[in-house]
């Protein structure tokens, strides 16, 4: 079973890594360069260097002469980056893929680390939607954190963004934090759907192993909340954003009508995209790929890269890459299933077939039956197959909000442990 790389899409987003912090945060694992407090892009020569490297990587990317619908600048802390900066990058993209004029052009920004002058010059660059890193709304949650923010910083950085008429704005919220109760969690909803930001996108806590959070903690142990209290979080989160307006459309994020996030929709959709930067990621050509996640590793590698393609007269070489359908089909449950719609049986029959998908809702069944999985007809009404009913071959097989979402893990494990064990028979 495979699929050949002559079906690929053609990639119409683009990622930029941009790694730079003030320092770490404590549950960070991301490839980040730590700068301290007061080093920017206007007075700081290696975050220069990095930009320089970063447009470099872009101008010798091949291009599909198709224009950017959405770019996303994350990190790291991208509102360390000068204007000026900021439009270098914008205009290599420019110049070499092309940006549409209503592109979604989304910047990661964190509390205390800009002015309403920066905003305005970004905005004058095309940006027109900001993602504010602000975690939680008690000073003792974000100094536990590593944060370098503090709770007045969150209001006056909500401040400059409506003074520079940024309307479309995002803000993060975590829970499960060390020594984090109900009713601080509750107090942090309450206070970011006050501000009233278009989209929140609200994370439960994961424990990685190189983070200090590793080595101080081990997941359900205390200070960190149970189980069940961090249950207890997912569904209130549920409650108050979707009582309060914002649609729950994907596993851990909410939006307000007409605000949900499309270039991480891209991702969802299992869709091709660009990656720029130290440690950021393609999906380009069927094939999946990620840079060096340091700095001189990364800089080593464009220049490789820059080398090859000059020694091979620019033209890029093709592997006639050849992507295995299991892999695939299972990349993409994995991801459609984090979106409120879930998956389209019809789309997903055309490429894997009736089979296949037959034996997905056989798989399901028990969960159906449990409340965690739906079926959606094509009437939109929602119902449970039963076992005697004949499989469908069209509508939406979706997981319940929120038990569904919540209980993804077991769901999705079990599902791929026997499609797994059918393609494996079949083949």
């Amino acid at each position: 079973m495979k699929r050949l790389v002559g079906n690929y899409d053609i990639p119409t987003s683009a990622y930029v890594h941009i790694p730079f912090c003030r320092r770490r945060c404590y549950y960070c694992d991301f490839p980040v360069s730590v700068v301290g407090d007061r080093r920017r892009g206007e007075n700081f020569s290696p975050i220069q260097e990095y930009v320089d490297v970063i447009c470099q990587e872009i101008t010798i990317t091949k291009s599909f002469c198709q224009p950017l619908e959405t770019i996303f600048f994350g990190g790291g802390t991208p509102s360390l980056l000068s204007v000026g900066q900021l439009n270098q990058i914008l205009e290599t993209l420019e110049q070499k893929l092309g940006i549409l004029p209503n592109a979604e052009i989304s910047i990661e920004m964190d509390p205390g680390t800009f002015d309403l002058k920066q905003v305005l010059g970004y905005k004058s660059l095309g940006v027109n939607r900001v993602s504010l890193g602000v975690q939680a709304f008690q000073d003792d949650l974000l100094k536990v954190c590593g944060r370098s923010h503090n709770v007045s910083d969150i209001y006056e950085a909500v401040d400059k963004l409506h003074q520079a008429g940024i309307i479309n704005f995002s803000i993060d919220l975590i829970s499960g934090l060390p020594h984090q109760t109900l009713a601080q969690w509750q107090a942090s909803l309450e206070a970011g759907i006050d501000i009233s930001p278009t989209h929140i996108s609200s994370y439960d806590l994961i424990v990685e192993p190189v983070t200090a959070f590793g080595r101080y903690y081990q997941p359900g142990n205390s200070p960190l909340p149970t189980d069940e209290i961090s249950a207890q979080m997912y569904r209130m989160a549920q409650q108050w954003l979707t009582i309060s307006g914002y649609e729950h459309y994907e596993v851990s994020n909410y939006a307000k009508p007409n605000y949900q996030c499309g270039h991480n929709r891209v991702y969802w959709e299992n869709r091709s995209y660009y990656g720029f930067g130290m440690g950021a990621a393609s999906y380009v050509e069927g094939q999946r790929f990620t840079r060096p996640t340091t700095r001189q590793e990364y800089y080593k590698w464009v220049q490789s890269l820059q080398d090859y393609i000059l020694e091979n007269q620019g033209i890029y070489q093709s592997n006639n890459y050849l992507e295995n359908d299991l892999e695939f089909l299972l990349e993409t449950l994995m991801l459609r299933f984090r979106l409120a719609e879930g998956v389209n049986l019809s789309i997903l029959c055309q490429q894997f077939g009736q089979q296949i998908v037959e034996q997905i809702l056989i798989c399901l069944q028990p969960y159906q039956k449990a409340g965690w999985v739906e079926f959606i007809h094509p009437n939109g009404i929602v119902t449970v197959l039963s076992d005697k009913q004949k499989p469908p071959v069209d509508g939406y097989l979706r997981l319940t909000d929120p038990e569904g979402f919540l209980f993804s893990n077991t769901v999705l494990s079990t599902l791929f442990s026997k499609l797994e064990n059918y393609i494996s028979i079949k083949l």
